[in-house]
């Protein structure tokens, strides 16, 4: 269920491709859906539409200010000032003019919206007093050709038996090349702040200004936006991990390497910390994948 004036917002301006759909509370997490699974905004009634949709990519409680500061207008707002309105009409309690609050933030990209006129009628079953959301198994769903016509209306080109579970390796709606559990960018650094709970993996810091999500094998060399390929660092840590001063073995070890001393006559912050295991997410799913650490250590580490 889809609030008028934030998909209008975000369908006039179709250059925004990840936006959040954000919750005014963030007491519930969200996990109804899968990285890469389809997800569908309908307007409320009396309009009962499907007017757009993209794919789940992440869910995280953030602030406000934080919501605001990955995702800009994609949050359906023009300014900070704005979301912050528009998140204080749906609250309980009223928010003060010096209030950050957390809000639910379910992460979706590559959105289309359909122009006016071209929108779809109301998803099978969907009855007028659902006030949230609907799931559907497409695998069992006899309207299964219903949400087919919608990816088409999309645009989507690319065939996927939706009978299969969607963690498996493969395709996925949006781009033949990607994984499931590919994240837009802006999702990266969301979820990455999340799974690490707000704290540097190397140095246990929280001060929330310095953490960075870091990718492990940067996109630039072929890596992808994915918890998995992550980490929240410091920001000086992040600057020593990226220049091969710093790494993390497959057992999750520091290591660290000899050229900090020998460049700089510094570092025992991390030396003391050498061989022992940094922090985890606690999901094992959501720990950093083997091989891109290993890809660290052969491409990036300074050994000797």
């Amino acid at each position: 269920m889809t609030d008028a004036a934030w998909y209008r917002f975000l369908a006039a301006r179709p250059g925004v491709s990840e936006v959040n759909f954000w919750r005014p509370s963030s007491a519930r997490e969200f996990k109804v859906l899968s990285h890469g699974e389809p997800f569908f905004f309908k307007s409320h009634y009396p309009h009962n539409r499907v007017v757009g949709g993209g794919f789940y990519s992440g869910f995280a409680q953030l602030r406000v200010s934080e919501a605001w500061e990955f995702f800009g207008e994609g949050n359906g707002a023009a300014s900070l000032a704005e979301l912050r309105g528009r998140v204080g009409r749906y609250r309980k309690e009223p928010m003060g003019p010096g209030d950050d609050p957390v809000i639910g933030c379910v992460i979706v990209r590559d959105v289309c919206f359909f122009p006016e006129g071209t929108d779809a009628g109301a998803p099978p079953d969907f009855a007028s007093n659902i006030v949230q959301g609907k799931g559907y198994d497409l695998a069992v769903h006899p309207e299964a050709a219903y949400f087919h016509g919608l990816l088409d209306r999309m645009g989507i080109g690319v065939e996927v038996d939706l009978s299969e579970p969607w963690h498996l390796d493969g395709p996925v709606y949006g781009d033949p090349r990607l994984a499931p559990r590919r994240l837009g960018q802006r999702a990266f650094q969301a979820v990455v702040l999340q799974a690490y709970e707000r704290r540097c993996a190397v140095t246990g810091d929280r001060i929330r200004p310095v953490l960075q999500a870091a990718h492990i094998r940067p996109v630039a060399a072929g890596g992808q936006h994915r918890l998995d390929n992550g980490l929240l660092l410091r920001s000086d840590v992040h600057t020593l991990f990226d220049r091969g001063y710093l790494a993390v073995d497959p057992k999750y070890r520091l290591r660290v390497s000899p050229r900090l001393r020998e460049e700089f006559g510094n570092g025992e912050e991390f030396y003391r910390r050498a061989g022992t295991q940094i922090a985890l997410p606690h999901q094992r799913r959501d720990r950093p994948a083997a091989e891109v650490l290993e890809w660290h250590l052969d491409e990036v580490f300074l050994a000797s």
